[in-house]
């Protein structure tokens, strides 16, 4: 969380300058990044003991990451791409067996991140004569999942979407800053682990769907 915070804010310093050498241009590029938490909204697969539903839970939310681009072709509407990323880690001890049979806590640690990225439309009324913005964007992409346990990695991808709502105060004709409510849809039909391909049933697909709460900030130049 500190390193996002700390290259988002490198990241937006180089913004503000450019964005400063540019003032009285019309602003026809848009640059939002934002960080905050998510939440995945894929129900819980039922039959877990306490352990495996409190270590799956640690899975459950984690930090968002996000950032995308966009050029102005009229005035609500922009056209640029988008990419996102999830992050999330649980640790705990689950129950396993030893070489002689006998049951005993075993200690794990799985690491999972959902990435998004693709193009994107933005609807928004950032032209207006006002200090209070607000956009709507989608993006239609990518969605990607890795998931790390022990030595035992997963991965899958499959067509994903993505909507955000924000509101931004404008500070300045060039710099804009707020809240963003995003929603992220996906769902993995199949996974590779270690090579080997796994198809899932209906009933067992890996939903990658959240909702995340972030703060944003909107360079535009």
């Amino acid at each position: 969380m500190i390193k996002k915070l700390i290259t988002l804010g490198v990241f937006s310093i180089s913004l503000l300058s450019f964005a400063q050498q540019t003032e009285n241009k019309a602003p026809k590029i848009t640059i939002i990044p934002s960080v905050g938490y998510a939440w995945r909204t894929a129900k819980t697969a039922s039959g877990l003991s306490k352990a495996e539903q409190d270590y799956v839970k640690g899975l459950k939310s984690g930090v968002n990451f996000d950032i995308s681009a966009y050029y102005h072709l009229k005035n609500i509407v922009a056209i640029g791409v988008k990419y996102s990323n999830y992050s999330a880690s649980s640790d705990g001890f689950l129950l396993g067996y030893g070489q002689n049979g006998m049951p005993m806590s075993i200690p794990v640690t799985t690491k999972d991140h959902i990435s998004f990225f693709g193009p994107a439309v933005m609807i928004s009324n950032f032209s207006e004569a006002t200090r209070h913005k607000m956009y709507l964007d989608m993006g239609l992409g990518v969605i990607s999942y890795t998931t790390k346990t022990g030595n035992v990695k997963g991965t899958g991808s499959n067509l994903g979407a993505e909507i955000n709502f924000a509101y931004q105060y404008q500070v300045s004709k060039n710099f804009l800053i707020g809240p963003k409510l995003g929603m992220t849809a996906g769902t993995l039909n199949k996974m590779k682990i270690d090579g080997r391909t796994i198809e899932f049933g209906d009933d067992q697909k890996e939903g990658l769907h959240r909702v995340s709460l972030s703060a944003a900030a909107t360079f535009r130049f």
